[in-house]
């Protein structure tokens, strides 16, 4: 996605929260649906990775997502050096690394796509991808590699039938609020 599209897309995003915010006459009338219920929401189904148990559409539905982009990232060799770790587990057939970082990943965007259910123990996003902090992370990342990160995100919601623009650029969106954090070089 064009960098400046993404900038226009994040202007317009805080353009309309500030007009909305500011408009006390409407308050009662205008009932916000968090980013979560967008993507599915609470409703209960059942979990096609554990047989016989029960998961939120919302956190099923990321769940896909995340675990779809760890495999285009392990594919983009933009990104592949940041997760040497990660691949050479996988390639032994180790995916204890892999099961982690899905439920990781998950549990941060659910909270922060306003999930209610859940919780996001981590570490934050400065400390995770730093690597003197977390030997799991295999250098500082750039802009260049952000921007392949969130086009790979981009990948990811389209293999899951996301096609929703709006829901597309308010998840980009909500990447965009990361990038200081994550780019440290």
């Amino acid at each position: 996605m064009n960098w400046n599209v993404i900038k226009s897309l994040l202007a317009i995003l805080v353009f309309s929260f500030v007009l909305v915010s500011c408009d006390d006459e409407n308050e009662d009338d205008m009932t916000e649906v968090s980013l979560y219920s967008r993507l599915g929401g609470t409703e209960m189904v059942d979990d096609p990775a554990n047989p016989g148990t029960m998961i939120e559409t919302g956190y099923l539905n990321l769940r896909s997502v995340v675990d779809s982009a760890i495999f285009v990232i392990a594919a983009d060799p933009v990104l592949q050096p940041y997760f040497q770790t990660l691949l050479t587990e996988v390639g032994n057939g180790n995916l204890t690394g892999f099961s982690a970082l899905s439920m990781g990943l998950t549990n941060f965007f659910a909270v922060a796509t306003g999930a209610e259910n859940f919780s996001y123990n981590g570490l934050n996003m400065v400390a995770a991808h730093d690597p003197s902090q977390n030997p799991r992370m295999n250098g500082r990342s750039d802009n260049a590699a952000y921007d392949a990160f969130v086009a790979d995100v981009g990948t990811a919601l389209g293999q899951n039938g996301v096609t929703d623009q709006e829901l597309i650029s308010d998840l980009v969106a909500l990447l965009e609020t990361l990038r200081e954090d994550v780019v440290q070089r």
